[in-house]
């Protein structure tokens, strides 16, 4: 489990530190851009998640197919991943910009508004290189190639870093843009992610010789649906927990901006920290799907308690580390005495909901690994919009809790979730089935 989890944890660290990076850089900026750069991300990943998260339903499928040994089959699902990211994409471009016109009746801040605007227009230029990314990776996963996956981000890092230096300042020539030097340093990080990876899986292919011999493309509407039957759901799961924490973002951005500064420097921290148990799930679902296609029941059973023992260790470690140091952390963005404040009180919310964090992203991925994205998506609308965001809502504007309402509304939705699907991962491994083998699909 960990020598498959550790470089896609190194990975999702590394994506995850871009957003970090930008909002270190920008800081500087003063407090409205922090909460401008932040918030206009966390909406723009709100939106391209969905179409990343299809991507998801490429970890059972691959990982699936090559434990029962068939490599072609797997390129077969590679070649229709490209396809549906390529109608996809432009899909959330519309959606995005759509949701940029309506920007001015946010309620946002005027100097948070208008920094994050134009930021905003730049930033939904990536959606075609994400999406191809997330593609990539998720089949090098899924043939355990996660080496390249590990290095594509943490270069990208360098990329990001060298792009915002030049960019927002306005270095080597380069006339300075301020915060949109940071929003195109980060489209042109995502062009070269999803350059080196699709670089990187015609290597794994020439490394592997005749085990990996060339498979013609011939659309087959059947995997087409089968991608999209198994993707839509998980993508709608992964959209809908991204999307309460961005339309947490949305409100604490009708706040002042140092409470919407304070929030996001305290999200950045915590969903570094995220980024351990979603690796983890990464892992799992692979794992499990491997297998699933190899016939063992009792592998796949012993592969999803473990990836959920391991999740549970880490990330109660890290909740004990937001109590005990929050300030060197805080410290890496900002030296202003309210900021620093106020995320203290943000991060101790965090360290409670850390464990149920990991246990409910773990799960998710197990229970993604046999085949079933139904049950955290209607789990997530349950625990997230049902209770976790309304909670929040109330606590923040009716009990005058401020942002930190909104952080314990979080909490409680991650309880539930993280409680209900372990719940269903435990029945399920009881009376574990291996699903009928199903006939190949034909291209």
């Amino acid at each position: 489990m960990l020598k498959l989890a550790g470089p896609v944890i190194l990975a999702e660290i590394g994506w995850m530190s871009m957003g970090i990076v930008d909002t270190i850089m920008v800081g500087p900026l003063g407090p409205a851009a922090i909460g401008a750069s932040g918030m206009s991300n966390s909406l723009f990943f709100a939106v391209a998640v969905f179409g990343m998260g299809v991507m998801l339903g490429l970890d059972a499928l691959v990982a699936t197919s090559y434990g029962a040994g068939r490599l072609d089959d797997c390129v077969r699902w590679l070649q229709h991943g490209i396809l549906v990211a390529l109608v996809v994409a432009p899909t959330i471009m519309l959606v995005f910009y759509a949701a940029l016109t309506t920007s001015t009746h946010w309620g946002l801040h005027p100097s948070v508004r208008a920094q994050a605007q134009p930021y905003m227009a730049i930033l939904g230029l990536g959606a075609v290189p994400l999406l191809l990314y997330a593609t990539f990776r998720r089949y090098l996963q899924g043939i355990h190639a996660v080496r390249p996956v590990m290095v594509a981000l943490v270069t990208a890092n360098l990329v990001n870093v060298f792009g915002n230096w030049v960019l927002i300042w306005g270095h080597l020539g380069v006339p300075a843009f301020g915060i949109n030097g940071s929003a195109w340093a980060t489209v042109g990080a995502r062009v070269y992610m999803a350059a080196f990876l699709g670089l990187a899986i015609v290597r794994e292919h020439r490394r592997r010789g005749a085990t990996h011999t060339p498979v013609p493309f011939a659309f087959d509407a059947a995997r087409a649906r089968r991608l999209l039957a198994l993707g839509v759901p998980a993508a709608s799961q992964v959209t809908l927990e991204v999307g309460v924490f961005a339309a947490v973002s949305a409100l604490a951005g009708t706040l002042d901006p140092v409470s919407l500064g304070a929030h996001q420097i305290a999200l950045n921290i915590a969903a570094l920290a995220f980024m351990v148990p979603l690796g983890l799930a990464s892992a799992a679902a692979v794992r499990v799907g491997h297998a699933v296609g190899a016939a063992d029941g009792r592998r796949a059973v012993h592969a999803g308690w473990t990836a959920l023992a391991v999740g549970a260790i880490i990330t109660g470690s890290v909740g004990v580390l937001l109590i005990v140091t929050p300030m060197p952390m805080l410290r890496v963005f900002t030296d202003d005495p309210q900021l620093l404040a106020i995320g203290v009180r943000l991060l101790s919310i965090a360290a409670v909901f850390q464990l149920f964090d990991g246990t409910q992203a773990v799960a998710t991925g197990v229970l993604r690994g046999v085949g079933d994205t139904r049950t955290p998506m209607v789990v997530n609308v349950v625990g997230h919009w049902a209770f976790g965001l309304p909670a929040g809502w109330w606590l923040c504007f009716r009990r005058g809790w401020g942002v930190a309402g909104l952080w314990v509304g979080l909490s409680i939705g991650l309880i539930f979730v993280a409680a209900v699907l372990t719940f269903a991962w435990h029945r399920d491994s009881r009376r574990f089935v291996l699903p009928r083998a199903a006939a190949p699909a034909t291209s």
